[in-house]
């Protein structure tokens, strides 16, 4: 894919908002995204991460996949995908000229979302360790003609950025597949500037016959279930302040900010 000025532009925008080892280190792959990983990538915590790196779900994942995933765990009643992006948007309070952070975002769906909201003078950046939802997500962001995304494969445990780089950081529908989740709640937190905010959607278990199967979900699955007061009590040891937690079904929407 040839790259336009606008689709550079924004790279060089996230590069500037790096470390300086993986700023010095980052390639640029033919889909043009940027890539910290190159061919040794990350380990996979089980089926349901494996899935993720196959050229199969990539392929249906905005149309059917995970509408239909989302919706088996949220229940008949819970948020459709629209919704989904307009809770994020809302709970992550953005506004023209932020910079946002999209962490695991796979095709970029929720990107282009908030590259919308946050408008020319803002950023928005998508970080994903799948070569293939990457892939599917360039080409999207390219034929939306958004000069204000930049998508970049790389490890979410690990972030690239510098502290404080960011006005908002979301991660929806991917916690419960990380193999240490509180390493990543941790590296969001330290890339979130004072007083930014956090948004993330994720498991919890809520029915008590689910218990004595849990530790079996997790093994099978490599999808974690948390308890309904795991991740709040995470971001409050964190230094978040004014959170907010809506279940529904097996899901949670948690927004925070984080303390000045």
């Amino acid at each position: 894919m040839k790259a336009t000025g606008s689709l550079l532009a924004a790279r060089e925008r996230a590069l500037e908002l790096m470390l300086p080892a993986p700023r010095q280190a980052a390639t640029v792959s033919s889909s043009g995204y940027l890539d910290l990983l190159g061919e040794q990538g990350l380990g996979s915590t089980g089926r349901a991460q494996d899935l993720m790196l196959t050229r199969v779900v990539p392929a249906i994942y905005e149309r059917w996949w995970r509408p239909a995933l989302a919706r088996v765990a949220k229940g008949a009643t819970g948020p459709g995908m629209a919704e989904e992006a307009k809770i994020a948007r809302l709970l992550l309070g953005l506004a023209s000229g932020h910079k946002v952070l999209d962490v695991a975002c796979g095709p970029g769906n929720f990107t282009r979302a908030f590259a919308r909201t946050v408008g020319p003078e803002g950023l928005s950046i998508g970080i994903d360790a799948s070569e293939t939802m990457l892939q599917r997500g360039a080409a999207d962001t390219a034929g939306a003609a958004l000069e204000n995304v930049a998508l970049i494969r790389g490890d979410a445990t690990a972030l690239p950025f510098l502290d404080g780089s960011f006005d908002g950081v979301c991660c929806f529908a991917a916690l419960h597949l990380f193999a240490d989740p509180f390493d990543a709640l941790t590296e969001m937190t330290r890339v979130l500037a004072p007083s930014g905010r956090i948004a993330v959607m994720t498991s919890v278990r809520r029915q008590l016959t689910v218990a004595p199967l849990k530790p079996v979900i997790e093994r099978s699955s490599g999808m974690r279930l948390f308890e309904s007061e795991e991740i709040v009590s995470a971001l409050q040891v964190r230094g978040y302040a004014d959170i907010h937690q809506r279940l529904s079904g097996m899901v949670q929407f948690i927004g925070a900010r984080r303390a000045a």
